[in-house]
């Protein structure tokens, strides 16, 4: 339990850092498309016997600069990039899980997050790419934030979009791999868009949506995990679950105020 709530503290700060950015930007399907990819990458890493942490932030990688090599081929319909390498990735993990039937207990826990599956190996690992993440969005926050807002103007004023664009999909796929410990590769994407949902309703500036996202991802987080314990269910379900009782809430308040 301690190691789970300190890997989802962690991930509670990253994904709506990342999180925020994906939906004011109109991408919140692209979680989606890299958990399905990341899947790919666990059964890889379990059916050729290396770590499946691995096979998941290389395959995120991976299909995070595909994303952007699409994109420029559908530059009026970035949906359709999402879609291809959604379909890619959940075809493939398909495949390779039929392939090693016998590991299907192990891979539940990758699917739906596990408490007992956070290591000491994956803290470690968690912390140090975290880090890395929030540095790196330090360094591209203001450039970011002026194409999320305005693309054209900013590659006009003289800011390699496309560069940032690739760099800011795989900070993303990343945050996805990083994730699935403990919220799991199907719901990861949800612990992204939907605290950045809650705050964007009751902000009124980028950096207060960003700090309200923070904080919904860590009361889900821990209420989640709690709930999880306490009851012997998949975290990742009742974080999500948590996050989208919180929006309903909001959601609700807003309503009776008008």
């Amino acid at each position: 339990m301690q190691r789970a709530f300190a890997a989802g503290i962690m991930i509670a700060i990253i994904c709506p850092v990342i999180g925020t950015f994906i939906v004011l930007r109109r991408m919140s399907m692209i979680g989606d498309a890299l958990s399905h990819v990341s899947l790919s990458g666990v059964a890889a890493g379990m059916l050729f016997g290396f770590y499946p942490f691995t096979g998941a932030l290389i395959m995120s990688a991976l299909a995070a600069l595909f994303i952007e090599f699409l994109r420029n081929y559908f530059k009026k319909y970035a949906e359709v990039s999402l879609a291809v390498v959604m379909s890619g990735g959940i075809g493939l993990a398909t495949i390779l899980i039929s392939l090693g039937r016998s590991f299907n207990v192990d891979l539940f826990s990758y699917l739906f997050g596990s408490i007992v599956a956070v290591t000491p190996a994956d803290l470690w690992l968690i912390l140090v790419i975290g880090i890395f993440i929030c540095l790196s969005m330090v360094y591209i926050y203001r450039r970011l934030f002026y194409m999320t807002f305005d693309e054209d103007a900013a590659k006009f004023s003289g800011i390699d979009t496309r560069a940032i664009n690739i760099f800011f999909t795989m900070l993303t796929a990343l945050t996805v791999a990083l994730s699935i410990r403990v919220v799991g590769t199907l719901l990861v994407s949800s612990l992204m868009v939907i605290p950045a949902a809650v705050s964007i309703q009751v902000s009124k500036s980028f950096k207060a949506t960003m700090a309200i996202s923070i904080v919904v991802a860590l009361v889900s987080v821990i209420v989640g995990l709690i709930a999880s314990f306490v009851w012997d269910l998949a975290p990742g379900g009742t974080i999500v679950i948590t996050s989208v009782l919180i929006l309903v809430v909001v959601l609700l308040w807003k309503r009776g105020k008008e």
